[in-house]
């Protein structure tokens, strides 16, 4: 005869006990058990907009009927997936290096063969397959180093300083991870600024960190000012310990381009606050307005003398994902540490070779883009071609998408000076934010779900990014070729001026 006990244990499940087994009667992870700090993670560049976005396209192919006939998604930064271009230079190094017996192939430049055979001479086994050092295949880490030191007029660059890493977003979470320490008053405070890419509101929830936020001013081009950082720092001190200063120069999602003057300013208050300084820097390409130039945080840093270059803590990065690459695929990036505690350092380096290395068909992009050909190689002219008509065509939206939705009464957009996106605010009328709060719904996300069902247009509501109370905006990217962007602009006017009419 068998003897069952029942017995409730901490998890909240029942387990039924014989003589010979326990028999779980319950899940082990649930929401109640599972950690906390992971449901507190949101990121709304792919949130409920986005989940319903892809119902409505497989709706579409069930031959279910729509006001549209296709789901237009502006709501990410996928640059190929919204037809911009391969660089044909990179990819035949890289089908190269992936398929070595295309070395014999006469239709590829010597260049890119002499690319390819270098890479893969820096490979374990000469094979793209093969782990590589956790910080990263040491030649690659050498061309990123000199790339730098190029672009920052000389300023020398140790590529021992470089980590190689899965895109920026790797880079910017094992930071964090770092320099997230303490508990309750001392737990470590990490400024961010409003509007912010959610990557960095998610990872701080996922560590338990706390968010400092500080407002970029949309009155001025979303401007960042020293005083709003003073202001929202001495807030913070009483309930947590600042510790990180992050800036996304150029801005996603706000598309601005901090001045050199503005730079200087902020590597100022680090220093005169002690405030570790992380500079997301992936956008650098992407500068489109007149009298607007991009300045990297560290050759700003070294122009302004010992006093500041030999103090402040720094770290910047860069990623193959966005500017004229677009190779978010390929998840490839950098970051370059500048003053760390050499033992820190240690601890850094222990804690990429976790995860082993970063892709090692990314490293080999990214060598690509820091290292690529010169003028007297036979690829050089169609790169440079390929290169030009990408920003160009870039620029241009830019100007379009800024025009056109400032003559749209109710909406008013800032300049797209650089990145990818633009972050117009949008005039609600009381009865639709009513309706909004009625539906448990952000305002914005009420209109941005409108927006999809009737035109079938994706974007993504200003409060996934944060912004001042009272003001409602919508986050769009400039991606889609001209003549779609020329669509989608021109059903957002229709639908924003539906929107007001129906709801004033």
């Amino acid at each position: 005869m068998q003897v069952h006990h029942y017995t409730l244990i901490e998890t909240g499940f029942v387990e039924e006990m014989t003589e010979n087994s326990v028999v779980h009667r319950g899940k082990v992870l649930t929401l109640g058990t599972m950690n906390p700090s992971v449901k507190r993670v949101e990121y709304a560049v792919r949130g409920p907009i986005v989940q319903r976005a892809v119902q409505l396209e497989q709706e579409l192919k069930q031959g279910i009927q729509k006001p549209f006939t296709e789901v237009i998604k502006a709501n990410i930064g996928d640059c190929h997936a919204m037809g911009q271009q391969p660089i044909t230079f990179f990819r035949q190094v890289l089908a190269l290096c992936c398929y070595p017996d295309l070395l014999e192939d006469n239709r590829f430049p010597e260049d890119t063969k002499t690319r390819a055979r270098r890479i893969l001479q820096a490979c374990g086994g000469g094979s793209l397959g093969s782990y590589s050092a956790s910080q990263g295949i040491e030649i690659v880490r050498q061309d990123v180093a000199r790339y730098i030191e190029k672009r920052d007029g000389g300023i020398p660059c140790n590529p021992d300083n470089i980590y190689l890493t899965t895109g920026a977003s790797d880079g910017i979470t094992t930071m964090l991870k770092l320099l997230v320490s303490g508990e309750g008053s001392s737990r470590t405070g990490v400024m961010i600024s409003i509007p912010q890419y959610p990557l960095y509101s998610a990872a701080l929830a996922e560590l338990s960190a706390v968010q400092i936020s500080y407002y970029l001013d949309e009155e001025n081009c979303w401007s960042l000012a020293v005083g709003e950082l003073q202001h929202a720092l001495e807030a913070a001190r009483q309930y947590c310990r600042p510790r990180v200063l992050c800036i996304i120069n150029p801005g996603n999602p706000t598309g601005q381009v901090q001045s050199r003057q503005c730079i200087e300013d902020v590597i100022k208050f680090a220093a005169e606050q002690n405030l570790f300084l992380m500079a997301d820097e992936v956008y650098q390409d992407n500068v489109y307005a007149d009298g607007c130039r991009f300045h990297s945080f560290k050759k700003v840093l070294f122009e302004m003398g010992s006093k500041y270059s030999d103090q402040v803590e720094l770290v910047s990065f860069h990623s193959t994902s966005k500017c004229y690459m677009g190779e978010c695929g390929f998840r490839a990036g950098y970051m370059e540490v500048v003053n760390m505690d050499p033992e820190v350092k240690v601890q850094l380096t222990k804690l990429v070779s976790v995860r082993l290395c970063p892709p090692v068909p990314g490293q080999v992009l990214l060598d690509l883009v820091v290292n690529p050909p010169l003028p007297e190689e036979p690829s050089y002219r169609t790169f440079f071609e390929e290169r030009s008509a990408t920003l160009a065509m870039l620029a241009e939206k830019a100007r379009m998408t800024q025009q056109i939705l400032n003559e749209v009464p109710g909406i008013t957009c800032n300049p797209v000076q650089g990145a990818m996106y633009t972050f117009p605010r949008i005039q609600l009328p009381p009865k639709a934010i009513a309706q909004a709060k009625e539906k448990g719904q952000a305002p914005d996300m009420f209109y941005c779900m409108k927006l999809l069902e009737e035109t079938g247009i994706c974007l993504v509501p200003g409060s996934g990014f944060g912004q001042r109370d009272g003001t409602y905006h919508f986050r769009m990217t400039i991606l889609p070729p001209t003549d779609k962007l020329k669509i989608v602009l021109a059903k957002i006017k229709e639908f924003h001026q539906s929107f007001t009419e129906q709801y004033s």
